[in-house]
């Protein structure tokens, strides 16, 4: 697997282009995503969103049009991609299939499967492939998606950040922003996070 890396817009959201057996999958394309997706791109299949906010799913109706493919979504998520809650002006798009909770797709004979991890967002997915995870902003390098946006439940964030501790394989991490890091590595602090979070939930 090969894997193309670009952060877009103000908030330097990584967009992924990622190549298995000649066909290039697009995750998260966001704010300016479409033109370096389209020149980084020879067989484009599908786009893929780890969750819904806006500087992730900016470009999705522009690339699906263009490339004429099809766009997978978490589907807890699917107000976000209709109806712009944030008021950032967000290009609508419509997913031509929503994803359920940990549900795995077969897409031109490459497996997905989106880890469910609520709390950033009700949808909010890990799209692992292989023993790589795009954690959209489940996982940061050291660090956690935030919980108090419209729409984030700091208790559904403890409950995912529990259930990724249970997880005994290793993964390298591709996040949304900043660069790359593993599971393992980011299970050592997840207890600090909890605390965290329960904290502000409780106080």
């Amino acid at each position: 697997m090969q894997i193309k890396i670009q952060p877009m817009g103000p908030y330097q959201t990584n967009c992924y282009i990622i190549t298995v057996d000649g066909k290039d999958f697009i995750i998260d394309p966001g704010v300016g995503a479409a033109k370096w997706a389209i020149e980084h791109t020879t067989n484009p299949v599908a786009i893929l969103n780890t969750h819904g906010h806006f500087d992730h799913v900016w470009s999705n109706a522009e690339l699906k049009e263009k490339l004429n493919i099809p766009l997978y979504a978490p589907k807890d998520d699917l107000f976000m991609l209709t109806n712009d809650p944030l008021g950032q002006g967000t290009p609508p798009s419509k997913p031509d299939y929503l994803v359920s909770s940990d549900e795995t797709v077969e897409i031109k004979n490459v497996k997905f499967t989106f880890l469910h991890f609520p709390g950033h967002t009700p949808g909010c997915s890990v799209i692992q492939v292989g023993d790589v995870w795009f954690s959209g902003d489940f996982l940061f390098e050291r660090s956690i998606g935030r919980w108090d946006f419209p729409a984030s439940d700091g208790k559904e964030m403890v409950k995912s950040l529990e259930k990724a501790m249970k997880i005994k394989e290793n993964y390298m991490i591709y996040p949304g922003h900043g660069t790359k890091t593993t599971l393992k590595a980011e299970q050592k602090i997840m207890p600090y996070w909890i605390e965290q979070v329960k904290h502000t939930i409780n106080s």
